[in-house]
């Protein structure tokens, strides 16, 4: 396989972002009429490999892997051992709707024991099971995924034998052998779960560089430590690429932390836990928790139109680096005084932030530029109005330099540039977060730069908090 012709790809596309002229709609705002994107416009895909039941009877049943899924906020998992309840079609939807979203799709192998599966934010549309001849209880999951820009993504759910590596090595050649007869050479591959290996350079690995990457760095947690199972002793779980994603790779964003070579979770060593709600401390930890979840980012690049907006409208985490991210939008301000909208920034990192000559734009041009000597507080949220009047008493706010927001209720893309230029942060939002009247979008969770967008009253229950938390409380 030509495992770079995807990397040689992204470098030939142009990087031109196109975006038509706004016209004023039945309120005086301005709305998007169309919005195109162009191929290379980068979209940050989190995968995430688990093995996380707990309890006694090899379920996400307790919950300590649901929690640390919804903490890690993948794009797609790599899931083993998925039962739940009584494995009912509505008990796996309710599984996937409490550790992912309602709006994930996903495809579970059937009849297993203890069944692999592939969970995903974007369309599967091509699903199956590739028979394990090595084991009973489980087979090879597999899905075609239908990720943002021209390259399906193929990723398969793996749960290799404890028993010896020669019989993992004979699961691993199997394994190859269908993804050499199935799997295009230039789509993108992940191979993910849990290999249960002793060893980085246990030959199922190295059969396995056939279709995938497998060299340092790995993943580490916090403590710079990559082992994966229970007792933190031998790397058992694993998310590898072919070579047109593994160019791609870029660091593991979690709110104000970042990961150069991705990250192993392990709720006890992280810090802030905070970062990774509504997982806690104790969650990687809890009786008979099987191994540590896996997570690997790569950015690959978007769709042409509105491909890139994820089902959810949400966004992805902002770049490498960055630590001030958009929190909350409100583009259907109440009634029709645009002076209501408002965009709310939040800086996540431990020091605070020089905003001088920072921008804020939507699709018709910039809209605010923060005036020299502008500072923003560590874990302190600032708010851009379209107008003075509407500003409530008590919050850090500004008024937007350009006299106003004019933000699209069909639809826009708001955009963060520091003051040499460089994109810090950018959502493209739907109509379905910005149809309703005086209701905002806000990431869930709050003040998360990882968390997708949602309607403020699913996230914190009310209908805006400009300068304030979700909740209501203070920065």
């Amino acid at each position: 396989m030509n495992f770079f012709r995807n990397a040689l790809t992204v470098l030939a596309i142009s990087s031109a972002l196109a975006a038509s002229a706004c016209a004023p709609d039945d309120s005086g705002e301005g709305h998007v009429a169309e919005v195109e994107l162009s191929a290379s416009t980068p979209v940050r895909i989190r995968v995430m490999a688990g093995n996380l039941t707990s309890g006694t009877g090899q379920s996400y049943d307790p919950g300590h892997g649901i929690h640390i899924f919804k903490g890690a906020h993948p794009d797609v998992a790599l899931v083993q051992e998925l039962n739940y309840g009584a494995n009912s079609t509505t008990d796996i939807r309710a599984f996937v709707d409490a550790a992912f979203g309602t709006e994930y799709v996903y495809y579970r192998e059937g009849g297993a024991q203890i069944p692999n599966a592939i969970v995903s934010r974007y369309p599967i549309v091509e699903s199956g099971e590739w028979d394990d001849t090595s084991v009973s209880n489980r087979d090879f999951a597999w899905a075609r995924i239908d990720i943002p820009g021209p390259v399906d993504l193929w990723a398969v759910s793996v749960h290799l034998l404890t028993s010896s590596s020669s019989n993992r090595n004979t699961e691993a050649q199997k394994l190859v052998s269908y993804i050499k007869g199935k799997v295009p050479a230039g789509d993108y591959l992940v191979i993910g779960g849990d290999f249960n290996t002793g060893t980085r350079s246990e030959s199922c690995i190295s059969t396995l560089k056939q279709v995938v990457v497998a060299q340092s760095p790995w993943p580490v947690d916090q403590k710079g430590n990559g082992n994966t199972n229970a007792s933190r002793s031998s790397p058992y779980d694993w998310v590898l690429v072919n070579g047109g994603l593994d160019a791609l790779e870029t660091p593991v964003v979690i709110g104000g932390s970042s990961y150069a070579s991705g990250l192993v979770i392990d709720t006890r060593v992280y810090t802030p836990i905070a970062e990774l709600s509504p997982a806690v401390y104790g969650d990687s930890g809890a009786q008979y928790m099987q191994h540590m979840g896996v997570v690997r980012d790569f950015m690959v690049p978007g769709d042409d139109g509105g491909g890139q907006i994820p089902p959810d409208g949400g966004s992805n985490p902002p770049p490498s680096g960055s630590s001030v991210f958009l929190n909350e939008i409100l583009a259907n301000e109440p009634g029709s005084d645009v002076a209501a909208e408002f965009v709310e920034i939040v800086n996540g990192s431990a020091s605070s932030v020089d905003l001088s000559g920072y921008t804020l734009s939507d699709s018709a041009g910039t809209r605010h530029t923060f005036a020299a000597g502008t500072t923003l507080a560590a874990g302190k949220g600032v708010a851009v109005f379209g107008g003075s009047t509407a500003i409530p008493a008590g919050i850090s706010a500004v008024v937007a330099s350009s006299g106003t927001l004019g933000l699209g209720n069909s639809g826009d893309t708001v955009t963060l540039k520091s003051a040499g230029g460089t994109t810090v942060d950018s959502v493209i939002y739907p109509s379905s977060l910005s149809a309703t009247d005086g209701v905002s979008m806000n990431r869930s969770p709050d003040a998360d730069a990882a968390g997708t967008f949602a309607l403020h009253t699913s996230v914190g229950g009310g209908s805006s908090s400009p300068g304030k938390r979700a909740n209501g409380t203070s920065f």
